[in-house]
Parts: C-alpha cells; structure tokens; sequence
C-alpha cells in the first residue's frame, strides 16, 4: 500500500462524514515530500473545494517561526538565552507576579524574584499564561479591561506572570514578547524580518501577517462545533492594522509553507541550498530544556476557545527550545524524542528526528483540541508511518 492509498480514504471519510469541514495534510521524509492531500470544503456552506494551496491561520503554530528567528540572532550574538531579556526589552523589567485579589477584588501584586531570560520565553517557564487556562488571569483580564491577545493591540502583553520566571511550565504569550524582542534587536519588523530570514530563503511564498487580496480568496473559514456535534462556519480574522505583529499566533500559511519550514528542522536547519539554522542549534532546540518540569498538559477556563488538551495522555512531556517533546514512543507512530506543536483552529505538525519524518495537517475549527480534528491528525499519522513501512 503506498502512503497516498492510506492516506487519502481517512481524509476524504472525514471530510464526508462531517467530521471536519476540510483538511490539507502533507508529509516529508528525509528524502522529500511524500504526501499532498486536500479534502472537504474551505466552508462548509459554500461550494468551493479545499485544495492544496488554501491559506490557513496557523494560529500558535507561529511560535515555531518564531522561535527559529530568535536562535538566529543567537547564533549572531544578538540575543543571549540566559541573560536577562530587560536588556533588550525593557517593558519586561520589573515584571511582577499575580498572587490573587483583595476582598475587593483588587489584584494582589509582588515583585518577580529573578528576571526573565530568553530561555524562560522560549520554554515557557517565564510566568506568562493565556486567560482561556487561568482563571486567574482571566479574572484579571476581566478586572482591568486587558484586552485579548487576538486584538494585537499592545496593551494586550500588560499582564502579570503567575509563579517567578523558572518555577513551572505555563503555556502563554511568552513568545509574542520573543517577537518584539527580534524586532527590537534586527531593526527590521517581524513581518520583514521572516521574509528576508527565512520565508524566502525556504520558499514560504504564501506566509505572512497580512494576506493580500488574491490570498484572502483562498483562506479556509474558521468553523465552530456546535453543541450537538455539527459545524458551522463563523466570522473570523486576525486585525489587518495590528499594533504588533503577534509572534506567538498571527500568521497565515499554506501547508506547503508549513512542510517547507519543518523538513528545514528536520535536516538541522537546511533545506536545498538555504542554510536558516546550524545543525548544533537545531539539536540543542530538540533537547529537553526544563528538567522534570510536565509540559504540554492544559485545563480550559474558556471551553467556547478550547477543550482540554493533553496529547499524550500519562506520558512525561517536556518542552525544548520552542517544542513539545514526546519521551516515550507515539501509538500513533512517531518515535520518542519527536517535536510537535499546534495552532488554535485545530492545525497540527510534528517531526520525528529519530524517523526522519515530518506532517503537517490543516483545518479549521474552533475549540481547539477538537475531538474529530485530533482523531483525525491521529489517524493521518498513523496512516502515514503504516504506508511508509509498506
């Protein structure tokens, strides 16, 4: 059975049956690309076919870019992984930590017992969350009229963090500050900054903040699963005026972008004649880099944005250098010591050092962690180890 034969049934039952409005997934080995698939519909109301070259918000899966651009400037001795990051973002000193609220429900403020590095960002140990997995920050949200992450506007990074920088894993906007920090060092905006660093050297000729006219054509819509199951297509985009440029979800993609920016990491930063990381940086982002600390395991305060996530139910997880780490085998396939993240609309990918393997698979559906869409990327994966044996 070659891979598209166990590939593309999985696919197109899904979309079929409704269980996701459409999908695009790809795959690479260390010897290229393996697999294209495009099935279902951009929206699910409308007549057009999801195909391969549809435009995606890769949401979260943004950090991933973002991360890369970060160790480029450390490998030109722009940035320092243990130094504290007040040094080239002086709105992160000083930053303090939430303890709770007053009777009156005022919040209850205390200085921050060390500084925040580019390592805590990166791993997400800083102290940083996102409100839709702390009540606490959500309370806070709610108490000081913080607006949403979403909105792009920079009073959105006006938070608190909720434990000293290095105590805990908290998944949060740790990166969007990374962001900043890569403008503030380059000169160059985000935006410019990928391009010139790393979408055009690797082909990524769709990937960006802004889409222009021709590519909003051909952007999946954004769906909601409804409470009894079915999905309908709902009103969504990222602001076309930000007031940053959100380094930890803000850009568009095509899957053929994304496998482009993943086969990259799987050849230790290379990809044809482009060389975006060294091989040594790459390892060092692929290595568990918060100890015993259990990453990857979220509880939603927000179940209208997420449901609760936990990829690998019983497992340690750790986390590297902008990466969840796996650190027993997948039953799905991928090995341990595999690197993997996602993107809020139900967007996927992995890479597997050990196999030399890489997916990518696209959708969109809002609450994350849906039930159908990571069924979906489960089985795919599964579907593609299985036809690369056969």
């Amino acid at each position: 059975m070659s891979v598209k034969d166990a590939i593309d049934p999985i696919l197109r039952a899904a979309t079929e049956a409704g269980e996701v409005p459409g999908v695009v997934a790809l795959a690479a080995t260390a010897g290229g690309p393996v697999y294209e698939g495009a099935f279902g519909k951009r929206d699910i109301t409308q007549p057009d076919a999801m195909t391969e070259d549809s435009l995606f918000w890769i949401a979260s899966m943004t950090k991933a870019v973002t991360s890369v651009a970060a160790m480029q400037l450390v490998e030109r001795g722009k940035l320092a992984l243990d130094a504290p990051i007040a040094e080239v973002l002086p709105e992160l000193a000083g930053r303090q930590v939430l303890e709770g609220f007053a009777a009156d429900g005022t919040p209850k403020l205390r200085a921050a017992r060390r500084p925040i590095t580019l390592r805590h960002l990166l791993t997400h140990t800083a102290g940083f969350s996102y409100e839709m997995w702390s009540a606490d920050m959500q309370r806070y949200v709610a108490t000081t009229g913080t607006p949403s992450i979403t909105t792009c506007r920079k009073a959105a990074l006006d938070l608190p963090l909720l434990f000293d920088p290095g105590e805990r894993w908290e998944y949060g906007i740790n990166i969007d500050f990374i962001g900043r920090a890569v403008e503030a060092v380059s000169g160059q905006s985000l935006e410019d900054y990928f391009r010139q660093h790393i979408f055009t050297p690797l082909g990524m000729l769709d990937a960006g903040f802004l889409p222009n006219a021709a590519q909003r054509a051909r952007t999946a819509q954004m769906h909601a699963r409804l409470p009894g199951g079915s999905l309908a297509p709902i009103p969504f985009g990222m602001p076309e005026a930000p007031e940053f440029f959100m380094g930890g979800g803000g850009l568009y993609a095509t899957g053929r972008d994304y496998l482009a920016f993943i086969r990259m990491l799987l050849h230790q930063g290379r990809l044809g004649e482009a060389e975006i990381l060294r091989p040594e940086t790459v390892a060092l982002m692929a290595q568990n880099q918060i100890g015993t600390l259990q990453a990857g395991v979220m509880h939603s305060v927000a179940p209208q944005a997420s449901n609760d996530v936990d990829f690998f139910p019983g497992m340690a997880q750790r986390w590297g250098l902008g990466f969840l780490i796996n650190t027993e085998a997948s039953p799905h396939g991928r090995a341990a010591g595999s690197l993997a993240w996602a993107g809020l609309g139900n967007c996927y990918f992995w890479i597997d050092p050990h196999s030399r393997v890489c997916g990518v698979i696209l959708t969109q559906i809002l609450p994350f962690a849906d039930a159908g869409a990571v069924g979906l990327y489960q089985r795919f994966e599964s579907a593609l180890y299985r036809g690369l044996k056969s």
